[in-house]
């Protein structure tokens, strides 16, 4: 049986399952708008399988992954124009290490699909409604912490007044995710040592409370 589920107000995905309803089994993928592919894979007994693809909002193809081997295949280099920030918790002493070799931490899923667990999902609270809050001029920041061992240590949601750029409010959101997957990441390093790195998503608010990555 095919199903097509919502993931944000802009993406969806498709997949089909077995005869029990629920069971993953075949070919999965993820659509941007309905026509531009964030990943292509395969799915037996529930688990994902063998080679899979995650790309940009563009089609571009940020990330290759081998499920079989649990091993990443390719890793595009970081977009300079990505919504995506890393800030290393590491002070670079340039006097005793010249242009010191630094890592972002990774996700599987790359830089869009990997995220999307932590934008979708956020709901408004209730006390921001639209009639008393205008979310057009909500600017809206996923953090994340991901520790030296590689554990999302932290995920907070910054709201933001954008014509002002001032602070409407810090939303703490549950660690207790609804994949354990989500909460894995391959950490940050620097000169080889693994460091904890904090990782700034930049979204837009929709018109129902939810999120979507900033254009």
């Amino acid at each position: 049986m095919k199903v097509t589920k919502r993931l944000t107000n802009n993406v969806s995905e498709v997949y089909h399952v077995s005869g029990d309803g629920h069971t993953r089994q075949g070919m999965y993928q993820a659509l941007y708008k309905k026509k531009i592919a964030l990943a292509n894979g395969a799915y037996k007994d529930n688990k994902r399988v063998g080679l899979w693809q995650f790309y940009n909002n563009r089609g571009t193809v940020v990330q290759s992954y081998n499920f079989d081997k649990n091993q990443f295949v390719y890793e595009a280099q970081e977009d300079t124009t990505s919504n995506i920030h890393y800030f290393v918790d590491r002070t670079f002493d340039t006097v005793k290490v010249a242009n010191p070799k630094v890592n972002k931490p990774l996700r599987i899923g790359g830089v869009y699909y990997g995220y999307l667990p932590y934008v979708s999902l956020f709901k408004m609270p209730k006390r921001y409604s639209s009639t008393d809050l205008d979310y057009s001029n909500v600017n809206v920041v996923v953090e994340l912490l991901v520790s030296p061992g590689g554990r999302l240590a932290d995920y907070t949601v910054h709201l933001i007044y954008a014509p002002l750029q001032t602070s409407i409010d810090d939303i703490r959101m549950n660690l207790k995710l609804p994949n354990p997957d989500d909460l894995v990441f391959v950490p940050a390093s620097y000169e080889g040592e693994a460091v904890s790195c904090r990782i700034m998503i930049e979204c837009v608010l929709n018109s129902n409370g939810t999120l979507d990555f900033a254009k």
